[in-house]
């Protein structure tokens, strides 16, 4: 059995092992001071309440839209400057996209984990560069790659000279315009000794299934977050945004804030169950 991986420190704190969840979430991509200031305010809040680690996300860039009309972020310096924002303010880790090996030394001296997209979870130059730092790296998971195969992943960032890796599961391709969750990919993951967190939020998504944006499937987003956590993920992933349908990105499968707290309590009542009678060291 690989329920379980080894513990190993994670900002101050320990992941793996029997260790709750910790949970990176923010509004997808940065829209203005406001919106992340009050996101992170909120989140925070319910995190420190709850005992779980917390990790602000947001996008200062949104390479990879379904159409080149649609709202990218702000960019590279002014979203640099947002982060120096929520990180000083809050005193919490910060994580973003990154999509080419130039924006990683801009970023270096702000951001605590650097995300490389799904459709770059290939791109050696770019794992490498950001391994590089001395930085977490999160990897998301193409959707077309085989869970055993994250196993390269983890070998490209060592071999760069970190240990500090993890690997997002945000759901398979199945067929064109669809995605599916597959539970047996996170026992499969953890057999290599790899953190894994999972994307609720994009797990719901419907590739191109909404003309030129993409669509998705709020609604299962609390039904395959808590399969997840019965096999014993390290971390979540969940875009938050107070009023979804208005968000500039992923309308269709951003996270209400008013309801993450409630969600959350669910799922730390489940992780603490499962980690504690069900799952194997």
């Amino acid at each position: 059995m690989y329920d379980l991986i080894e513990e190993r420190e994670f900002f101050g704190k320990k992941i793996g092992g029997r260790q709750p969840f910790f949970l990176i979430s923010g509004p997808c991509v940065m829209e203005n001071k406001d919106l992340l200031d009050r996101v992170c305010g909120e989140m925070k809040a319910i995190c420190d309440e709850l005992g779980i680690v917390y990790i602000f996300k947001s996008s200062f860039d949104k390479a990879n839209r379904s159409s080149i009309n649609s709202y990218r972020g702000p960019g590279l310096d002014e979203g640099r400057k947002l982060l120096d924002f929520i990180k000083n303010k809050y005193n919490v880790p910060v994580l973003t996209d990154i999509h080419e090996t130039i924006q990683v030394d801009p970023l270096k001296d702000t951001v605590d984990i650097f995300q490389i997209p799904a459709f770059l979870s290939r791109q050696t130059d770019l794992i490498a560069k950001a391994a590089e730092t001395g930085k977490w790296v999160n990897v998301k998971k193409g959707q077309f790659m085989a869970p055993d195969d994250t196993r390269h992943i983890k070998t490209k960032i060592q071999e760069s000279g970190s240990e500090k890796y993890m690997v997002t599961e945000r759901g398979a391709s199945f067929g064109y315009g669809n995605l599916v969750f597959d539970l047996r990919g996170i026992p499969m993951m953890h057999k290599h000794g790899i953190p894994i967190v999972f994307d609720g939020t994009h797990s719901a998504q419907l590739p191109g299934a909404a003309g030129n944006i993409t669509g998705g499937l709020r609604e299962f987003i609390p039904h395959m977050m808590r399969g997840a956590v019965s096999v014993g993920v390290e971390g979540l992933f969940m875009e938050v945004h107070p009023d979804p349908e208005k968000a500039l990105s992923d309308a269709t499968t951003q996270f209400p804030l008013a309801k993450a707290k409630g969600l959350l309590t669910q799922l730390l009542e489940l992780d603490r169950l499962v980690k504690t009678k069900f799952l194997e060291d």
